[in-house]
């Protein structure tokens, strides 16, 4: 397929402070499993479940294959900002279902760099626990902020961030190669 030229894609980034959260409540048969080198490969088999084929993976193509993630885990895990105990899998009856990372941004702030549930799991509420237990890890090491980015179409993601807290902060626009039935970007 080749190019038809670059669109955008509109993304949000989302700010929220640390203080006052919920506890993190998983459903009955799911438990958290904090971060160790070891799950490496299981955090990256489930990060590509979870965007294979999406939008996202279009805005990110290492987001698109299971070698792709392994190797985007591999380097955030490897950079001096990471954040281990904000970094969770979500293990349910049927084994891993969901993975997040984190990241220092700067002093007193962290970032959120990848939050997934299979979707044969989603709206059961993992992912709020998976978000609160990772936002939780971040409040424990001092950290006082948090923020995200998310595509402005992700509507499930956006109420869940904006249920927990986050608001909106800033509209950046992601450049994307443009490509035959690509009808979701925005050309300028």
């Amino acid at each position: 397929m080749f190019s038809l030229g670059v669109g955008y894609h509109k993304r949000f980034k989302m700010e929220r402070p640390l203080a006052g959260l919920p506890r993190a409540m998983l459903p009955c048969g799911y438990g958290a499993v904090a971060w160790n080198a070891d799950l490496l490969e299981a955090h990256a088999e489930v990060l590509a479940g979870c965007f294979r084929g999406s939008q996202d993976a279009i805005l990110f193509p290492s987001l698109g294959s299971r070698d792709g993630c392994a190797h985007l885990l591999a380097e955030v895990v490897r950079r001096k900002g990471f954040i281990p105990e904000a970094t969770w899998l979500i293990v349910g009856p049927e084994g891993p279902c969901g993975t997040i990372q984190a990241l220092r941004e700067r002093i007193g702030l962290a970032a959120i760099q990848n939050v997934g549930i299979l979707p044969a799991h989603q709206n059961k509420g993992l992912g709020r626990a998976l978000l609160l237990r990772s936002l939780g890890g971040m409040v424990d090491t001092g950290y006082g902020r948090v923020l995200l980015e998310v595509t402005a179409d992700n509507f499930p993601a956006l109420r869940l961030y904006s249920g927990l807290g986050f608001r909106r902060t800033r509209v950046i626009y992601k450049a994307v190669p443009l490509r035959a039935g690509d009808d979701s970007a925005i050309v300028i």
